[in-house]
């Protein structure tokens, strides 16, 4: 049987970190860093419970990825790039397959972006996984929600609705076939933190977020913090290539409220798109402009045309659905 010290280093434990921003990590009390001279720190939490924000069967390795990568794309949203994280983890029980996959999946990714599993807290009970994550940008670049300006661009990273997409199939609200079902469960399962846009956009862009819990209600937040409102040309939303294939109501539906895209949301002023598209080709991430910021608050849904769509919107909510 494993004990807690047994489980950390036989699958958490990262030896020989080679970045001299880590002093000291896994055990001591505490972790020790070191941020590169002249930047600020930046830090989230984020917690992962079983039932709520992911199926209790959940694939290990992919939940691994997931817990992390909605992390980083905390990191991406405020421009900042990853230094390190810690792992805090309540298990049911020691399973060693299970544990091998999720730290598997969890690594690899650390690993891809440079961020280093540097301390945390293991204990026995209900499947829950909580992750501080920190980073580091030069003072003065972060994109905040607050610095969203009246006639600023609106643009999104990626494609949305394909992650909520998977989950109606789970939920039977719709019908996918096999193919169609795994490639839109991966955007839910194992989404790309956007580090490298991210940090590109720093300097050009004003505000920023990751769409998390749907589009609408996200840039919500950012409407809100500023004081602004925005418009946004609803079929410009950029579907994910299965919802493409869907009805043009549930692919409104899906690309405005639907969760889990963890895409970038930002404002730019309308006189830097070049700069804008050339710090997205630098990033090599596909962005779309979808929208204006206005001076009247709230936020107004338009077709093509111009004309007024009548759709509700509201960020998605883990406690109003099955």
């Amino acid at each position: 049987m494993l004990s807690e010290f047994d489980l950390i280093k036989r699958y958490f434990a990262q030896h020989s970190i080679q970045d001299s921003r880590v002093a000291l990590g896994i055990g001591d009390d505490c972790a020790l860093l070191n941020p590169s001279a002249g930047m600020q720190m930046a830090i989230s939490s984020d917690m992962l419970v079983s039932g709520h924000h992911f199926f209790p069967d959940a694939d290990p390795y992919k939940l691994g990825h997931k817990c992390l990568a909605v992390n980083l794309s905390d990191l991406a949203a405020m421009g900042a790039e990853p230094l390190g994280f810690t792992l805090a983890l309540s298990l049911p029980e020691a399973n060693p397959d299970w544990l091998a996959a999720f730290s598997r999946g969890l690594l690899t990714l650390a690993n891809e972006y440079g961020c280093h599993l540097i301390g945390g807290d293991t204990t026995k009970g209900p499947l829950n996984i909580c992750i501080t994550i920190f980073g580091e940008l030069p003072p003065g670049t972060a994109l905040r929600r607050d610095a969203a300006k009246i006639g600023d661009d609106i643009w999104v990273s990626g494609t949305l609705g394909d992650a909520r997409l998977a989950l109606a199939n789970y939920w039977k609200e719709v019908t996918l076939t096999e193919t169609d079902h795994e490639l839109a469960a991966t955007r839910m399962h194992q989404p790309s933190p956007r580090i490298a846009l991210g940090a590109a956009l720093r300097g050009i862009a004003h505000a920023a977020l990751d769409i998390s819990d749907g589009l609408a209600g996200d840039l919500g937040h950012i409407l809100e913090k500023s004081a602004v409102g925005a418009t946004i040309f609803i079929d410009r939303l950029p579907a994910g290539p299965v919802l493409q294939t869907q009805s043009p109501d549930l692919r409104r539906q899906f690309t405005l409220n639907g969760g889990d895209d963890y895409e970038l949301c930002f404002t730019a002023p309308a006189s830097r798109r070049q700069d804008v598209l050339a710090a997205a080709a630098k990033a090599n991430t596909a962005i779309t402009h979808i929208g204006q910021i206005v001076a009247e608050t709230g936020l107004r849904l338009l077709d093509e045309r111009g004309q007024a769509v009548s759709l509700q919107y509201k960020s998605f909510d883990h406690f109003a659905h099955p």
